[in-house]
């Protein structure tokens, strides 16, 4: 497997080998022993898998304090657009955002620390997104951060007037309106 850096510290693109013939292909999605050698040292706890169509856009999600989630993400099948805000407090890229695309062709994970909001759209006709987290989901710790928040220009690649939004991620807050209590 290749790691790539990003420019927000911490958050690694990871491309497993893929091998391929003429019955399709293989390709180890996670070895603990591997993601260890390359620094990804997270126990993983729960394993997530969410179905979508196009125009879905769900984020920005967070877990505050003691439940914060590190994440590695894939999609299995379809292309998403995978998108990690930093909310690391003191981090000198507070408030920076990074986003990968990710889809069944290309094979690639997204490495996604605690203290960042992560969220993704869906630009094929569905996806199939799949996450491993190093914390289990509490939904009291439960924070979000407006997706279409001017102040951070994230370009989901979508319409807004296409986008499908749940009612609960309309009400997030924008990155201005988070104070420590809200996150940590």
């Amino acid at each position: 497997m290749t790691i790539q850096t990003t420019p927000i510290e911490g958050l690694l693109v990871i491309e497993p080998q893929v091998f391929r013939d003429t019955r399709g292909f293989f390709c180890e999605t996670y070895n603990e022993r591997r993601y260890s050698e390359a620094g990804i040292n997270v126990h993983f706890v729960q394993d997530n898998m969410s179905q979508s169509q196009y125009g879905v856009v769900r984020g920005l999600h967070f877990q505050k304090g003691e439940y914060a989630q590190a994440k590695l993400v894939q999609c299995i099948e379809g292309k998403v657009l995978d998108v990690a805000v930093d909310l690391r407090e003191g981090s000198k890229t507070y408030g920076q955002w990074f986003s990968v695309m990710l889809t069944s062709e290309n094979h690639l994970q997204f490495f996604i620390p605690r203290g960042f909001a992560h969220g993704f759209s869906v630009l094929s006709e569905q996806a199939l997104f799949s996450y491993k987290c190093d914390n289990f989901y509490n939904p009291q710790a439960e924070g979000g951060l407006l997706l279409t928040d001017p102040a951070l220009n994230i370009d989901w690649q979508i319409p807004q007037d296409r986008m499908i939004l749940s009612e609960k991620d309309k009400k997030h807050p924008c990155l201005a309106q988070l104070t420590p209590n809200s996150i940590l």
